[in-house]
């Protein structure tokens, strides 16, 4: 028996976070993909340009570790975030199996990090040769897991070598979120 969660802009955020800091996280789960964008200082510009405006997402891989690479205007002045994709943290009950990778939907909140309460929320499809590359990532760490601190470390390697707008020109693949104003509903 599954329980629902219920996510309401203005409530909140229903879901546990673990990274409690300014920026992105990208996990994939039984529930599917979920991009979620924490910041501190969030204005009325920076919500309704998740909501609704452009946002620019991409993936690319380095020694085995997935990056989802974002770029949102209106609230980065500086280019491309990433966000490393790991099932470390993930508790087994909530691991993804194929079933739940089929579906290319992304599901994108923004929450603010000091309230911890969900400020926008949007849904979008993205291409399936876009999707597939992320299930390659999750089906090989299900069957050659990393731990959380290999996994760190790893990461801090990457990061000491590569930049988020240079790990973008590397992506395997990238997909625009286009404006969508008449597809978004009010709060």
């Amino acid at each position: 028996m599954s329980e629902s969660v219920n996510f309401a802009v203005g409530e909140p955020f229903p879901l546990p976070i673990l990274a409690q800091a300014d920026g992105g996280m990208f996990q994939v789960d039984k529930n599917g993909m979920m991009f979620l964008l924490q910041l501190s200082r969030a204005d009325v510009i920076a919500v309704e340009a998740f909501r609704t405006g452009e946002i620019e997402i991409a993936v690319t891989e380095v020694d085995g570790i997935l990056f989802f690479l974002y770029r949102i205007d209106g609230i980065f002045k500086d280019g491309w975030g990433d966000a490393p994709l790991s099932l470390s943290l993930v508790k087994d009950e909530l691991l993804p199996n194929e079933r739940d990778l089929r579906d290319p939907t992304i599901h994108l909140y923004l929450v603010d990090t000091n309230l911890k309460i969900l400020l926008a929320e949007r849904t979008a499809r993205i291409p399936e040769e876009f999707a597939e590359i992320i299930r390659k990532n999750v089906r090989t760490q299900l069957a050659q897991p990393r731990s959380a601190l290999a996994f760190q470390k790893n990461v801090s390697e990457i990061w000491t070598k590569y930049s988020a707008a240079k790990l973008r020109a590397m992506a395997d693949a990238a997909h625009t979120l286009p404006l969508s104003i008449g597809n978004a509903p009010l709060h």
